[in-house]
């Protein structure tokens, strides 16, 4: 039983520990833009999709976007949900 609750105790701490976790921003991030207007990506070659996890409101979560799309080897994101300060669906574009 003691062994039991040890390990809970032990797992549960771990959880909350992952989740208090910041996400660290890549090289680039910082000059990423977010856009949710079409005509903004025009010109720009579309990457790929770019979709985080919902349901929670992290303090981090724009800093995973921009991640995401330097990933994709893009400079801009066009939202397709969320907004520019909750982004949580996008498409990663690579702009001149």
């Amino acid at each position: 039983m003691y062994l039991t609750l040890r390990f809970c105790a032990t797992v549960a701490v771990a959880l909350c520990l992952t989740a208090c976790a910041t996400t660290t921003s890549v090289p680039g991030a910082d000059k990423v833009r977010i856009t949710d207007n079409p005509s903004d990506v025009r010109n720009c070659t579309a990457l790929g999709n770019i979709k985080l996890p919902t349901g929670t409101l992290r303090p981090d979560i724009q800093t995973e976007f921009r991640n995401q799309i330097v990933g994709l080897g893009g400079n801009t994101a066009l939202l397709s949900k969320g907004s520019p300060l909750y982004p949580s669906e996008g498409v990663a574009y690579r702009c001149p």
